[in-house]
């Protein structure tokens, strides 16, 4: 174990950390998917609603270019992470522009921020599986993207 200002800091959950926050600030902040083969496992999964879905390597980068064409200017900034074992917990804020369609929600040109929570697990040095929640719908009636019905 390494120290830091007197407190001990267990390596591996330190380690874990650092990839995830690196996969955000590479990856995801740049949307450059060219080295995503260093962050994300072959046997890639991502969690929604409890099911499972084995995306890979491949539906990593659909979902990354996929979101920067819809916020081309995404900026997720990392508010704290936790770490036990393989797990990290990253709580973030996103910032972007809504310039594309997204789930048949037209685009609005304006700049849309949230808050989430991922929830990444950490194999071999790979991200292998991912899930979270995101609060979207605020932020999306303020944008005018969805209306309240009246």
């Amino acid at each position: 174990m390494g120290q830091v200002m007197n407190h001990p800091i267990d390596m591996e959950n330190f380690d874990n950390k650092t990839i995830v926050r690196r996969y955000i600030e590479e990856i995801e902040n740049t949307g450059d998917v060219s080295n995503i083969h260093e962050f994300i496992s072959e046997d890639y999964v991502e969690v929604y609603e409890g099911e499972r879905y084995p995306i890979g390597i491949k539906g990593a980068i659909d979902h990354i270019l996929g979101i920067r064409r819809v916020y081309p200017d995404l900026k997720l900034t990392i508010d704290n992470q936790i770490s036990e074992g393989e797990w990290v917990v990253t709580v973030y804020s996103v910032a972007g522009t809504f310039m594309d369609e997204w789930f048949e929600m037209k685009p609005t040109g304006k700049q849309i921020t949230f808050t989430g929570v991922n929830v990444d697990r950490i194999r071999d040095g790979r991200i292998i599986e991912h899930g979270g929640a995101a609060n979207l719908l605020e932020p999306l009636l303020k944008a005018g993207v969805i209306e309240k019905k009246k």
